[in-house]
């Protein structure tokens, strides 16, 4: 009989262990262990790959993520000489002057309201001046200086986000977006339009070029500081009764 009991009393004891709630309690956090282990490991997902603008911008960088930027067109066509009638004609007419007769201070100008550096005007007018004498003296036209003065609307294209030649022509006959792989390309494409402009339509392009940065930048000349002018007090003069 004593034996009995205690065999009795050990089955409980088992069965108090086994119903034990903090035994229960180890099994679940080991069984969590065990899940996280043999768990697959999920890898994030991967960063969404944005392009790129003739700006450098992303084109994340529209309303919508993803969304390209728009291209803006320039504010006037290549062949008005004329530019438009507002409140720039006579800025216009200037740039068309300047463009007929002295090319090289037109390109001045245009460089030196792009990089407001010290000695931009007298760097790119010298250069383009001397390229513009040797073309004309050995080949009879200006055929030097454009090589020289492309890269300016390049940078002007690309600042203000303009429209290129390139993808004019693609969007009027859709014939040149097939050979485009991406926005490198691209941009390679865009800017050998630009220099083919130079060399066809030189003095079209740096007036157009004039007109644009006129309406858009202001030269450096009007960017010092203002002066306070202090005027004296006005005589007094005492009444008399």
């Amino acid at each position: 009989m004593a034996g009995e009991n205690n065999n009795r009393e050990a089955r409980r004891g088992d069965d108090h262990e086994e119903s034990s709630p903090l035994l229960q309690v180890n099994d679940t956090k080991i069984n969590s262990k065990v899940d996280t282990k043999t768990a697959p490991i999920v890898p994030p997902p991967a960063a969404e790959e944005y392009g790129w603008t003739a700006d450098g911008l992303p084109v994340s960088d529209g309303s919508v993520i993803g969304e390209p930027i728009g291209r803006n067109q320039w504010n006037s066509g290549l062949f008005s000489c004329f530019g438009r009638n507002d409140e720039f004609c006579s800025s216009d007419l200037e740039v068309c002057l300047l463009g007929s007769v002295a090319p090289c201070v037109l390109y001045g100008t245009n460089a030196e309201r792009l990089g407001s550096a010290p000695g931009t005007f007298s760097n790119h007018c010298l250069t383009y001046s001397g390229l513009y004498f040797i073309g004309n003296s050995l080949f009879g036209w200006n055929c030097l200086a454009p090589w020289f003065s492309y890269s300016s609307r390049s940078a002007i294209r690309r600042k203000f986000n303009l429209e290129g030649s390139f993808e004019a022509m693609n969007r009027s006959c859709g014939c040149c977006g097939s050979c485009i792989e991406d926005e490198m390309q691209r941009e390679h494409m865009e800017t050998t339009c630009d220099f083919v402009t130079h060399v066809l339509c030189h003095t079209c392009a740096l007036c157009q070029e004039g007109r644009e940065l006129r309406r858009k930048v202001l030269h450096p000349g009007f960017n010092a500081q203002s002066t306070v002018v202090v005027l004296p007090p006005s005589e007094q003069t005492m009444g008399r009764k």
